[in-house]
């Protein structure tokens, strides 16, 4: 467990609220901008370096804030030049955060839960259960501990972090408010910059807070899909249970029609040896996302202990790829990276502090996904 200061971390404010922090101690709204750049164009998390800033306002600084980004555990490279970082967070958890370079495109999969709650059956995340949500600091802290590591400082040189996904541990929209303001920050100038439709944010589907993304971002959307029917998505993701494909794609086509300038849906589909990867499967897919504005990234499993399912042959990825390509949908199958140091898709894992723990929220989860009583979320506001 990471010991509290009880100072307010300025890694996570947005620009809104840092300015809101400087009114309160009585400095102008200016300020905010300032420290910003400091802080995610910088990488700078000592006041005393912030040279354009008074001394006077940089004790008061000191006095009741700081700049902390998680700590770094680890930091591994691949031989493909994927890299991935475990970082320790305030719960005493480690996630994993894994930067994918390809094509001169630099993309970063960022965790926003320590743990997952939603026990989808082929992936090592969610085999470990769910430990906390990520604060913003935690989140975005993520970026910057990664961004610091290649020496890129967007006011002198092109970034090497091009692209964010928010595919990494845990399910985002369980963290929403925490995830949102990380990503604002991402996209705000003050901040990293990078354009709203190379931040994508992926989900199994908690249908409520898709909408309520609608009301309040216009970033990319990912749909973790990974089957073309109810009865096996109830087995593969069990929050199907709660929130069915037909609600689920009315959702994503809802927030998609929101963007307009011809934004898609991403659809992921982990393709699982005789499971899901038949040409019977296909079938139901194409049918499925015919009135869906859709790409759709094919992944070939990443094997991991213990979990009863194996990689289909690239044949049978092939034919897969190539039934939904006759079809007219633009497919492409995802390179598996870093699988050496285990940064694949679904393998992340991270190290969870008491991993036989599971708190009430994810009992509620798994109450919720056999249709028991209750609710997981609500969306806030309404």
């Amino acid at each position: 467990m990471i010991q509290s200061t009880g100072k307010t971390n300025l890694l996570g404010l947005t620009q809104p609220k840092m300015e809101a922090f400087f009114e309160q101690l009585g400095e102008k709204r200016f300020r905010a901008g300032q420290i910003m750049k400091w802080i995610h164009h910088y990488g700078v998390d000592d006041f005393d370096a912030m040279t354009n800033v008074g001394k006077a306002l940089r004790e008061k600084l000191k006095a009741c804030a700081e700049i902390r980004g998680p700590e770094v555990v680890s930091e591994d490279i691949s031989k493909d030049g994927t890299r991935k970082w475990v970082v320790r967070v305030a719960s005493g958890s480690c996630v994993e955060t894994v930067y994918i370079p390809q094509n001169g495109r630099g993309t970063l999969c960022v965790s926003s839960q320590a743990g997952c709650a939603l026990d989808c059956s082929f992936c090592s995340t969610g085999k470990q259960g769910f430990n906390s949500d990520l604060t913003a600091a935690e989140i975005i802290g993520q970026v910057w501990v990664a961004n610091k590591s290649f020496g890129t400082i967007p006011a002198k040189m092109d970034r090497a972090i091009t692209n964010v996904v928010m595919m990494g541990m845990g399910e985002p929209l369980l963290n929403f408010d925490n995830v949102v303001d990380a990503m604002n920050l991402m996209m705000d100038d003050l901040g990293y910059g990078i354009s709203k439709r190379k931040v994508t944010l992926s989900t199994s589907g908690v249908v409520p807070m898709i909408h309520r993304l609608g009301e309040v971002t216009d970033v990319a959307l990912a749909l973790s899909l990974h089957a073309p029917n109810d009865e096996l998505r109830d087995q593969l993701v069990p929050l199907n249970k709660k929130y069915p494909l037909k609600e689920l794609l009315a959702a994503c086509n809802a927030y998609i029609g929101r963007l307009g300038e011809k934004r898609v849906l991403t659809v992921e589909y982990t393709l699982l040896k005789d499971v899901n990867d038949q040409p019977e499967h296909a079938v139901q897919m194409i049918e499925l996302l015919r009135n869906t504005p859709c790409k759709i990234n094919l992944i070939p499993f990443n094997p991991f202990p213990h979990s009863g399912y194996e990689r289909p042959s690239a044949n049978a990825i092939r034919r897969f790829q190539d039934m939904l390509h006759r079809a007219g949908y633009n497919v492409t199958v995802r390179t598996t990276r870093g699988e050496d140091i285990d940064a694949a898709c679904g393998q992340l894992v991270g190290q969870v502090a008491d991993r036989t723990r599971r708190s009430e929220r994810y009992i509620a989860v798994r109450q919720l996904a056999a249709d028991e009583p209750g609710s997981l979320v609500q969306p806030v506001g309404r």
